[in-house]
């Protein structure tokens, strides 16, 4: 790799974790293509992405960036997982971290605040953006459909009672 190519990693990197509100450090042994493709998959379907890094040139890459943080976890065989939401790289990552013992998850940052593996574990835990939204929408929703059914019902008893009273009065 040349002095270039090395520029421009260095610089997809920075705009990798400017982006980036969470930032997930894993070391990954032994992966087989497969299981990197199947991670990468995962790290995909989850919003969030995954790139094994060269240690060297991702402590350039955090350096003046609010993830500088992460320069000591930087050891070994290193791959960053990032993602905009704050809990989809952590997610998708501690899980298949469970399943696979060739991913260690190191630690991480979100929003920049240095987070260690217990941290992204419980990360990991919350639920996603989404999640939180639809879970508002119907906190919000419920009371809206209750007060629509209480309203309905009054005039649903009263066409009842008209509906018995004439079935009374022809039998």
């Amino acid at each position: 790799m040349n002095r270039e190519e090395k520029v421009e990693l260095v610089n997809t990197l920075q705009s990798t974790f400017g982006a980036a509100s969470a930032v997930v450090v894993a070391h990954q042994v032994g992966l087989t293509v497969a299981e990197s493709s199947e991670l990468r998959q995962k790290m995909r379907d989850a919003g969030a992405a995954f790139k094994v890094t060269k240690n060297r040139i991702a402590k350039i890459a955090v350096q003046g960036t609010k993830d500088e943080a992460l320069t000591d976890l930087f050891t070994g065989p290193t791959a960053v997982g990032t993602s905009a939401d704050p809990v989809a790289a952590a997610k998708a990552l501690v899980e298949f971290a469970k399943s696979n013992d060739k991913v260690t998850i190191v630690g991480g940052t979100l929003d920049g605040a240095l987070l260690d593996k217990a941290g992204i574990e419980a990360l990991a835990t919350l639920p996603s953006l989404d999640e939180l939204r639809g879970k508002l929408v119907g906190l919000v929703n419920a009371p809206a459909a209750k007060l629509a059914r209480i309203a309905k019902a009054p005039a649903g008893d009263l066409a009842r009672v008209i509906k018995a009273r004439a079935d009374q009065l022809q039998s």
